[in-house]
């Protein structure tokens, strides 16, 4: 089943070059079915682009999927048009009253430093707040699972030597739990980040679960509420290129970086990056829409809570 896009998403055309199914609002509206609504609070800075990667990844699902997109009141874009913030994003203060089958709160380039010095830290709190009793299962990814374990559960982060950059193996805690259907046994995510949680802090917390870890990125995923709330400090999301951009972007303006690793065949940054996380992101996102959205979310979506 397709996704339930606005018409002229820029990502709607960008997909079906890669022969993915989605079906702009106007034909989405004559099929008889309640599709699920889901909110992305897309706190990246090209957003056209981390669209792009959340909808390739939400289309693989037999389920119809209404996307919509929230912005900050307190944050500017810089690197996204205006004219596409006006079109395709909608402020917190006008979804307050709604609510959501599934959320999907991206990272940010914030992370060095405080929580509390983030100029939006006190509307992420709010917004935080409100997903609990507004939206039946929330993803938090790499930022904002930092952010968010910490406002609802005081985790701290770590600042590491060296950004953790590059392509890790992963390996399952619990691995009967419905997240990890179809998984093998290792999998590999990308990683991107100057901070760090630590499992001696998850650990020490009985609401909190560590279902994934990492021996060279450390922890991965944490789950909260019985599966209502997902933290994961990786990006599997990310495209083929998104690391190789970024360590070209960072090379170029003469910023420390290391070559992402076990990312270059050879370790050869002029070959074409080897991509070893796909069937595990599609995967992770399956489940999440499957086992946490679909079957646990109310039919009479005013019944969240």
């Amino acid at each position: 089943m397709p996704l339930n896009l606005p018409n002229q998403l820029p990502a709607i055309e960008l997909l079906k070059k890669e022969h993915i199914f989605v079906m702009e609002t106007g034909r989405a509206s004559s099929q008889d079915i309640r599709p699920l609504r889901i909110v992305i609070l897309n706190l990246m800075p090209l957003k056209i682009i981390t669209e792009t990667d959340l909808i390739r990844l939400l289309s693989n699902t037999p389920l119809q999927l209404e996307v919509e997109f929230m912005r900050l009141k307190s944050h500017v874009s810089k690197n996204t048009p205006m004219e596409h913030m006006k079109a395709f994003y909608r402020s917190f203060n006008s979804m307050h009253d709604q609510n959501y089958d599934g959320m999907i709160i991206t990272g940010a380039p914030v992370e060095q430093l405080p929580f509390e010095d983030v100029t939006y830290w006190d509307e992420f709190k709010a917004i935080v707040d409100w997903s609990k009793t507004h939206v039946t299962s929330t993803m938090y990814i790499c930022w904002a699972a930092q952010a968010g374990l910490y406002h609802s559960y005081g985790i701290p982060k770590y600042p590491l030597d060296h950004k953790m950059f590059g392509v890790f193996k992963h390996s399952m805690n619990e691995p009967q739990n419905q997240i990890f259907r179809g998984f093998d046994d290792e999998f590999f995510v990308p990683h991107s980040r100057h901070t760090e949680i630590r499992r001696g802090d998850i650990v020490k917390v009985p609401e909190l679960t560590l279902l994934s870890e990492s021996e060279e990125a450390g922890v991965y995923m944490v789950m909260a509420r019985n599966g209502r709330d997902f933290y994961i400090t990786g990006h599997s999301e990310y495209s083929p290129n998104t690391l190789d951009t970024e360590y070209k972007r960072d090379l170029a303006k003469g910023l420390p970086i290391n070559k992402p690793m076990n990312y270059y065949p050879g370790d050869d940054a002029s070959k074409t990056p080897l991509v070893r996380w796909r069937g595990h992101a599609n995967l992770l996102f399956t489940n999440w829409l499957n086992y946490f959205v679909y079957q646990e979310t109310p039919y009479d979506i005013t019944q969240i809570h």
